[in-house]
């Protein structure tokens, strides 16, 4: 729902209902992850995806009937990649698709939702989606407090417990429960759809691989922040697709910034006085990526010089050094395309070889 807050918000106003159709489990080569929605406004107005086209037209249809009916439905679409062109889920796999009426008189803290996405405020919503509760009842937590209910005190407390762990760590997916919150019992389904702040990408060094890098990064939905000790390189005008270009010492600005499992950070200076400091502190940071360009001759100066100022061979294993996947890359964004494939290979757990050239699923569940 986050890439559909103008749109939301707009179908919402006044009190008006819509149908909102999202994808709440995925299994094979589904198309669109978990949380990816549809809208369907009373007047047929539709926007957002949730196959990117397969079964766009039948989401519609029963979109169209629950709104009219106001009786949530979780729907699966899915078939062998054999015969899946014959019921239009053209690229096989399966889905698990909830659909529901929406308004502000049926989930009062709609607006807060929004307001909170927008401003990068934390927030979570866990809906009963299958069981003998009550379907499509839902509750909304954010860090410090929770509205709603799932029909029960118990219940309530322990989702949003589990939840807030859940949106910490910024993970979309299913919890299951006992009727009134038993955490051994599973009758009830319970969809989370985290909206935490989007995860950070860190790019040091103001040159022009870094505004290559910054848009691709913005692309794939990280806040991304440039950072240079030069003032005369490091510019927005320079930088445009960046959040925000800081001009500082890179080891300084690293070692003020917040740094979770979920941030990346490239290092695109390929200068000593630089990189050292500024990777024997990232090194020792949990972020989910940490990659240096530079050739291998500056790689293995590089990694002398780290292990002199007392890094571990246990550290030094987290640096991807050369940068990115072997393409062939050469331009800045040809360089960028080779730098976020590694990430998300990384991310997911991908080989990074040639699809044509592997065996087994194309996605893969869960990242690693």
């Amino acid at each position: 729902m986050r890439d559909l807050i103008e749109d939301i918000e707009r179908l919402a106003a006044d009190g008006a209902a819509f149908g909102l159709a999202t994808v709440v489990r995925t299994w094979q080569s589904a198309p669109r992850p978990a949380g990816a929605s549809m809208a369907v406004s009373s007047t047929g107005e539709a926007v957002g995806s949730v196959s990117g086209g397969c079964v766009e037209g039948a989401v519609y249809e029963l979109a169209t009937e629950v709104l009219t009916s106001a009786q949530p439905v979780l729907q699966r679409y899915g078939v062998t990649d054999d015969d899946a062109f014959a019921v239009g889920l053209t690229c096989g796999g399966i889905l698990d698709i909830f659909v529901e009426r929406v308004s502000v008189a049926s989930w009062p803290e709609l607006p807060e939702v929004i307001a909170s996405i927008r401003s990068r405020d934390p927030v979570a919503v866990a809906t009963i989606v299958a069981g003998p509760g009550r379907i499509g009842a839902k509750r909304t937590v954010w860090s410090d407090r929770a509205a709603g209910s799932l029909g029960s005190e118990r219940l309530d407390h322990a989702v949003a417990d589990d939840v807030r762990g859940m949106l910490e760590a910024g993970r979309t997916g299913y919890l299951h429960f006992g009727a009134d919150g038993e955490r051994r019992g599973d009758e009830l389904a319970i969809f989370v759809q985290s909206y935490a702040p989007p995860p950070k990408m860190l790019v040091f060094g103001a040159i022009d691989f870094a505004a290559a890098v910054a848009r691709i990064g913005r692309f794939l939905g990280y806040y991304v922040t440039v950072c240079d000790a030069r003032p005369v390189f490091a510019t927005t005008k320079r930088f445009p697709e960046a959040d925000e270009v800081v001009v500082e010492w890179p080891h300084k600005f690293l070692e003020r910034t917040v740094v979770d499992s979920r941030t990346i950070i490239c290092v695109l200076t390929h200068d000593p006085k630089f990189d050292v400091p500024l990777l024997e502190a990232a090194l020792r940071t949990p972020a989910a990526y940490i990659g240096a360009m530079g050739s291998r001759k500056t790689h293995d100066d590089r990694l002398f010089h780290l292990r002199e100022a007392g890094v571990s061979e246990e550290e030094l294993a987290r640096l991807s050094s050369p940068i990115g996947l072997d393409i062939g890359a050469r331009t800045p964004e040809e360089t960028a395309v080779s730098i976020a494939a590694e990430i998300v290979s990384a991310h997911w757990g991908g080989s990074g070889g040639r699809l044509t050239r592997s065996a087994g699923p194309i996605h893969r569940d869960a990242p690693r």
